[in-house]
């Protein structure tokens, strides 16, 4: 196996690449992963949305990537960035359609000690889908719903390899047999501080706490309502609970943690400037999203789902290194 050492902690990781390569069990991942994409795109272009190929750099990038950094790149003499997350492009993209989605790659440079988290990569890719038009709730349903349709089409059509993997179909029957809970974020941390865990009020929930209440239900749940400053200036403030957010995440069961993050996303010209300026961001490097914004882009909600840990909770392996066939590890160096 390779090492590598982050922060003085040892990180085990995938073999050298040809050898991680031929291994029995990223085969079947890989072979659940083509059918989760398959469903994915069926499901998504069943409901009406468009399949567009997303930008791979920009000018900027989403900011809100949760402790990451972008790579900064020369682009003839200019600099770019390697999207982290290509949300802000996805969101003008509702000028010329209505329901749209990517299959994105994502390049972030993790805080090293995520690399022992089991869920973080340098390289990843999301399944981001916007809506014009849409509240948070049918986003929420929208989420629910490609998920559901996700996990009924693998069970269907790669039972054994799901099987030979040691994953039992029993794991997803609270899946699709009720609606998902939604919690806020106030009923979250209440829960979790209630169980010993010093989860912060004013920010996201942290791994720990998301694998704490993942493990307590047999179903996938939503947190909703973060507070205001523990996300992008692109989450829509609620009108009636001002410092919270019109946003949510969807939380796997069994310990799997965050799937997916979405929510309403602001589009009026003046409130954008002000949250950038509230989020120490400087209007100035978004000169082309806000000429946009200032044009008129529609109202609409939208999120993203994580590929790789989609394809982790569907396999129940114990690291996303093991479902992707190039793995790069925060802080460990990979060809």
């Amino acid at each position: 196996m390779h090492h590598g050492d982050i922060a003085g902690t040892t990180v085990q990781g995938p073999s050298p690449l040809g050898e991680h390569l031929r291994t029995p069990a990223l085969r079947s991942a890989m072979l659940v992963q083509q059918e989760a994409l398959h469903a994915a795109r069926e499901f998504l272009r069943d409901h009406g949305f468009v399949e567009l190929l997303p930008p791979l750099m920009g000018p900027v990038t989403d900011p809100g990537a949760r402790g990451a950094k972008p790579i900064d790149v020369d682009y003839y003499g200019h600099p770019y960035k390697l999207m982290t997350s290509a949300y802000l492009y996805k969101q003008v993209s509702l000028r010329g359609f209505e329901r749209l989605f990517f299959i994105a790659p994502n390049v972030r440079i993790e805080p090293p000690e995520t690399a022992t988290t089991g869920r973080h990569l340098v390289e990843f890719h999301q399944i981001d889908v916007e809506i014009a038009g849409a509240s948070r709730e049918e986003a929420m349903e929208t989420a629910s719903g490609l998920l559901k349709h996700v996990v009924t089409r693998v069970c269907e059509r790669v039972p054994g390899v799901l099987r030979d993997l040691g994953r039992e179909p029993g794991f997803f029957a609270g899946l699709l047999a009720a609606p998902f809970d939604v919690l806020t974020h106030a009923e979250a941390v209440a829960r979790l501080r209630g169980q010993g865990h010093p989860q912060s009020p004013d920010a996201e929930i942290d791994w720990v706490g998301e694998r704490t209440l993942s493990e307590q239900t047999d179903r996938p749940f939503f947190i909703t309502d973060y507070p205001k400053g523990s996300r992008g200036f692109y989450d829509r403030e609620n009108a009636h609970a001002p410092g919270t957010l019109r946003n949510f995440d969807l939380i796997a069961h069994g310990g799997y943690g965050e799937l997916v993050s979405g929510s309403e996303r602001e589009s009026d010209y003046a409130t954008m400037i002000a949250r950038m300026r509230e989020s120490a961001e400087n209007p100035a490097k978004y000169d082309w999203y806000l000429r946009n914004v200032k044009d008129g882009i529609p109202f609409g909600s939208g999120f993203g789902m994580g590929v790789e840990r989609l394809v982790r909770f569907l396999t129940g392996l114990d690291a996303v290194w093991k479902v992707s066939a190039y793995p790069k590890l925060p802080g460990v160096v990979a060809p």
